[in-house]
């Protein structure tokens, strides 16, 4: 009974709750994309939520039944308390995040218009937030109902409201994304001040990348974890990863949208023996008769001849029964067979001599490689010299006394000439015809054979052979003269010759019609063996007996002896000449020595630098690389992760190890496929630019990798990254020493470029990366050029179109493209206001054509909070007009060693009152409080509005109120950080100062 009047009494209020329009579900439009997978949807449940209110007493959040568009049942929530400004709330029960980091909550709602209500606390707006929690541990009084523990996720405004007695009937559609999460679980709870609303359905997802097939890889389901997840995958069956140390797992990006971005990084070939098929998404077998002998995307073929496969998916096709290939034959080659015997023989016999000729046989296997070789046998005949008989076994082969020419082996024509057969003796020789496949045929050579028989005697051996003299080079000797029966002369005699030491070594051969020998070429102190043998015109006899005789050693000859004579008389008189014009020098420089020493002419000559070349000057860019930028091996680098995505393709992080030294982190810039010749230029033209810069406080150019894909750029690694990023994330947590250090840093780099005359054009602190040690130094070379030393001042002229960073570039680089040193100088001081505030943007949200007129209005930016006077006076003349007026980069260095000397000097001093030649924005540290209307607009303009609700709940409502606060005031609202505090404090100081001086630019 009391529930019913509860009920009663709550339909009885003036609330838009008793509005029909609020009980109307209006249709659901949902996001879709790639793939979502739900954790809660309000739409799909049909009894209650069973949701928890705050206060537990008062529960304004009244759940209720209603109808949608299809006539289902779903579950509303609905408030109205315009009239009160007290927060109430509405938990819902523990979500399980699952495997996401990021989750998306989509809201759909109707709020009520407060201009109709007359209610001093109506709101248009409720907050959403957070709890992290491991499991389902909420109660009703825990976690407390505040901001902390819980975390705001946003404070969510409609973009269309319901009129009282209105007939439209609009709902409102947000999505917010929730990321960086950590727990097992949370809980979503929505806070209502005053606002008269209705929840008609709440989402939950999160999104993820679905499985998918491309380039041969397979890639499994990915929730990305962050703006791009990079996913690793697996090559799909028959499909492999070419060998190589270089050879990287497949590969492909995940969006945080859960669609796959771009196409995949992947090795993947079909293996040896398959080809692609449907869309390179598979790889399928080769069929019978066909093969694919290398791992990649192309097709099958047909078996060469004489070949064949019995089973698909083959990377080669055996040969058929009777052919081979050779070893030297490629597996694609079609497949040959040995040769068919030679045909008719025929010999021409002279005394000791023949000439054998034949012809080529009918079938030459199906090659090219066509050769022949023989075989010598001498035979003991039976009978007669012409009978055909003879004992079994009664050849042999013919020994070394039997020349061939050419050769005995490898001929290449049909005809071979013989030397040194023996009188009266049978010779059968065997002509056999190889090609490739010959040797690892199973069957024997084709051949053909030829029985000769050599008549008339030989002479008989030599005898007496003997050393007459010996040398370490030569043998001269002799020997006796043979005694022929038959009155045959001589016609010449044949020696032969080995080390005796090395039995294997072939003979070399020498003749002499007489009976003495000079060898010549020896090897000094070597024994060798020595034959010889007589040739008459019946032929060759056999060789004498083996005699053994050896050089001589080491010794100095006579002539050796003079020589070395005449070098030592030579030497000793180039050493006294020598001496007496070093006396006489000396006396000439002690005599003109002057009174001091000119250390100009010495400053000058240890001071010379080397000039910056422009690789765009080369004919050909590809030599500019070659000279200067190191030509590292693939196989050195082994790259990790993707960090981030270039103008010309992804930037990773990697390992190089080179021989000799240590391994170390690299960057490594890709060149992506499909690039054009221009492309590659260009891609590359920053490392023959870097390359010639050797500098501490310059990016250090490792090498470039050009002879294989893809073509990378490796520089060393910086791990904190870009300057501007790293000071965000890092507001606040310097000393100024630390801050002047790192602008040393950044001035030392440009003085080395200045000195090298070279202009950088686009100096920021976006191009400027920090290591681990804090050291900074300047990069992103893609805008700079080289200076032409035409005047005393140096200037680039660029006559391209193109951006120009105008927040960072000088005036006269703006107007007339004339970028020199100076003008870097301008940039360098812009990089020293983006240090000091941490990171700012420089003219914070001004156009580019404000920031152009402000300057020629002679407008500069002011100093950031806590900034030493000295820095900002530096600045100011780092932004002279007049070009020639701008320190040089040696100066700044100087100045800035001077106020590190000088830790008193860099103490902050408080913002002075604006002059009128440098009105308002001198002081406008942030964005001038006065173009902000109230307290949130105020702290959104400083980008500070995490604390809105902090400054809400203590009642800082208006912005003259905020202006006198102090640290100890921020520390009670809740404002804990010191670089956030440094902020909103130099904010206020400037609310202050606008109190007092009239708007000048709003």
């Amino acid at each position: 009974m009391e529930s019913g009047q509860r009920a009663e009494a709550g339909r009885g209020r003036a609330s838009p709750r008793g509005l029909p329009g609020l009980l109307v579900l209006l249709g659901c439009c949902w996001f879709c994309w790639a793939e979502e997978e739900v954790l809660m949807n309000t739409k799909l449940e049909t009894s209650d939520l069973r949701w928890t209110n705050h206060p537990a007493d008062d529960q304004q959040w009244e759940e209720l039944s209603g109808l949608d568009e299809d006539s289902n049942s779903v579950r509303t929530f609905q408030i109205c308390t315009p009239s009160s400004p007290t927060s109430y709330w509405l938990r819902t029960r523990w979500i399980p995040r699952r495997a996401a980091t990021t989750l998306y909550v989509e809201i759909r709602f109707t709020m009520m218009e407060c201009a109709a209500m007359n209610q001093r606390h109506c709101k248009e707006t409720f907050n959403l937030y957070y709890y992290q929690a491991d499991a389902d541990e909420a109660t009703p009084t825990h976690p407390a109902w505040m901001e902390n523990p819980y975390t705001k996720a946003a404070a969510v405004a409609a973009d269309h409201l319901l009129r009282r007695g209105g007939a439209e009937r609009r709902s409102n559609l947000k999505l917010l994304r929730l990321e960086g999460l950590k727990g097992a679980g949370l809980y979503l709870a929505f806070q209502s001040q005053g606002a008269c609303m209705a929840l008609l359905a709440v989402r939950v997802f999160f999104r993820k990348c679905p499985p998918l097939r491309r380039a041969f890889a397979a890639f499994p389901e990915t929730v990305p974890h962050s703006l791009v997840e990079q996913a690793r995958g697996v090559c799909v069956e028959n499909a492999v990863t070419p060998p190589g140390e270089m050879a990287q797992p497949p590969s492909m990006l995940c969006g945080e949208d859960g669609q796959w971005v771009g196409p995949p990084t992947s090795s993947c070939a079909c293996r040896p023996g398959y080809e692609a098929g449907d869309g390179n998404l598979r790889c399928r077998a080769c069929p019978s008769g066909n093969f694919k002998m290398e791992p990649g995307s192309g097709g099958c073929t047909s078996c060469p001849d004489n070949s064949n496969t019995r089973i698909p998916g083959s990377a080669y096709c055996p040969c058929l029964h009777g052919y081979d290939r050779a070893d030297s034959d490629p597996p694609q080659a079609a497949c040959t067979r040995p040769p068919s015997a030679p045909r008719h023989p025929v010999s021409q016999l002279n005394d000791s001599s023949l000439i054998l000729e034949w012809m080529e046989p009918l079938d030459r296997g199906g090659r090219g490689d066509l050769s022949y070789r023989l075989a010598c046998s001498s035979c003991r005949d039976t009978g007669n010299a012409g009978s055909s008989e003879r004992l079994v076994g009664s050849c042999s082969p013919c020994d070394d006394s039997v020349l061939f020419r050419p050769s005995q082996t490898g001929l290449t024509r049909p005809r071979v000439t013989v030397w040194g057969l023996r009188p009266q003796t049978r010779y059968m020789f065997t002509i056999q015809s190889v090609n490739g496949v010959s040797s690892v045929s199973q069957s024997e050579p084709a051949s053909v054979s030829i029985n000769v028989t050599s008549s008339r005697d030989a002479p008989p051996p030599v005898s007496g052979l003997r050393r007459a003299a010996a040398s370490e080079s030569s043998l001269s000797l002799t020997w006796t003269a043979p005694v022929l029966q038959n009155q045959q002369p001589v016609l010449e005699y044949q020696l032969r010759f080995r080390p005796l030491a090395d039995r294997q070594a072939p003979w070399e051969y020498r003749s002499s019609p007489t009976c003495s020998l000079v060898l010549s070429g020896l090897r000094r102190a070597t024994q060798y063996q020595v034959q010889v043998r007589a040739q008459t015109q019946a032929g060759y006899g056999s060789f004498s007996g083996a005699g053994s005789f050896s050089t001589l050693p080491d010794g100095p000859t006579h002539s050796q002896l003079v020589l070395t004579a005449v070098l030592v008389t030579v030497a000793t008189l180039l050493l006294v000449a020598a001496a007496t014009a070093g006396f006489i020098c000396y006396r000439k420089r002690r005599q003109r020595r002057p009174s001091r020493t000119d250390k100009t002419g010495q400053y000058q000559m240890g001071q010379a630098m080397k000039v910056y070349i422009d690789p765009f000057t080369y004919e050909d860019p590809n030599e500019a690389v070659r000279e200067f930028a190191k030509e590292i091996d693939a196989s050195f680098v082994q790259i990790e992760e993707v960090i981030g995505a270039g103008e010309f393709g992804e930037v990773c992080r990697g390992r190089l190890r080179l021989p000799g030294r240590k391994e170390n982190f690299v960057a490594i810039k890709t060149l992506k496929g499909g690039y054009t010749e221009q492309q590659r230029r260009d891609f590359l033209s920053e490392a023959s630019i870097m390359g010639q810069f050797q500098h501490p406080n310059i990016i250090h150019l490792e090498g470039v990798i050009t002879t294989s894909c893809p073509v990378m750029i490796l520089t060393e690694f910086m791990e904190n990254g870009a300057l501007d990023s790293f000071l965000r994330v890092n507001d606040g947590q310097f000393t100024p020493i630390q801050l002047v250090g790192m602008l040393r840093g950044i001035a030392a780099g440009m003085k080395h470029l200045a000195d090298m005359s070279f202009v950088h054009r686009d100096l920021a602190a976006r191009n400027i990366l920090v290591n681990v040690n804090l050291v900074c130094k300047v990069s992103d070379f893609g805008l700079s050029r080289f200076l032409t030393e035409n005047s005393s001042d140096p200037t680039y002229t660029s006559s391209l179109g193109g951006k120009i960073p105008i927040r960072w570039t000088a005036p006269e680089a703006i107007a007339y493209r004339k970028f020199t040193s100076a003008s870097d100088v301008w940039s360098y001081g812009i990089v020293m206001w983006e240090v000091m505030s941490y990171g700012e943007r420089p003219y914070w949200d001004m156009s580019n054509q404000d920031v152009i007129n402000a300057i020629e209005q002679d407008y500069r930016l002011p100093p950031p909070p806590d900034c030493p006077s000295s820095l900002h006076s530096l600045m100011l003349d780092c932004w002279q007009t007049e070009r020639a007026n701008r320190p040089r980069f040696c100066h700044i260095v100087s100045g800035l060693d001077r106020l590190i000397r000088n830790p008193a000097s860099l103490k902050a001093t408080p913002p002075e009152m604006p002059s009128p030649s440098q009105p308002l924005l001198d002081q406008r540290v942030l964005p001038p409080p006065s173009a902000c209307g109230s307290v949130s607009e105020w702290l959104r303009a400083i980008k500070m509005e995490r604390y809105q609700q902090n400054f809400v709940q203590a009642g800082l409502t208006s912005l003259d109120v905020v202006s006198q606060l102090n640290t100890d005031d921020l520390l009670r609202v809740g404002v804990t950080l010191a670089g956030h505090q440094k902020k909103i404090l130099s904010s206020i100081q400037t609310l202050r100062i606008h109190k007092a001086t009239p708007t000048l630019l709003y």
